[in-house]
C-alpha cells in the first residue's frame, strides 16, 4: 500500500486528524484532480465538479484537525472521485 493510500485511509477513517502529515493530505487532494493556488500561508484547492472549496492552512508540520474533517466530508460527498 502506498503512502498515499494509507493517508487516504486514515482521512476516511476519521480517527486520526489531528496527526495526518500537511503535505500527504496536500498530495491526496492533488490526485483527486484537485487543483491548487496559494495566497500566503493559505492553500485554496478547487476541482470542476466538485463545488466546495477547500482552503487548507498548515499547523506546523500536521494540518488543522477540522479541516482534515472538511476534507473528509467532501470526499465523502463525492465518491467518485
Amino acid at each position: 500500500m502506498s503512502r498515499h493510500e494509507k493517508t487516504l485511509e486514515r482521512i476516511l477513517s476519521g480517527e486520526t486528524d489531528a496527526n495526518i502529515d500537511f503535505d500527504d493530505l496536500r498530495q491526496v487532494l492533488l490526485r483527486k484532480g484537485f487543483r491548487e493556488r496559494t495566497k500566503g500561508s493559505h492553500h485554496i484547492f478547487t476541482r470542476s465538479g466538485v463545488r466546495h472549496r477547500i482552503t487548507l492552512q498548515p499547523d506546523g508540520r500536521h494540518a488543522k484537525a477540522y479541516q482534515v474533517r472538511q476534507v473528509r466530508e467532501i470526499l465523502s460527498e463525492y465518491p467518485h472521485l
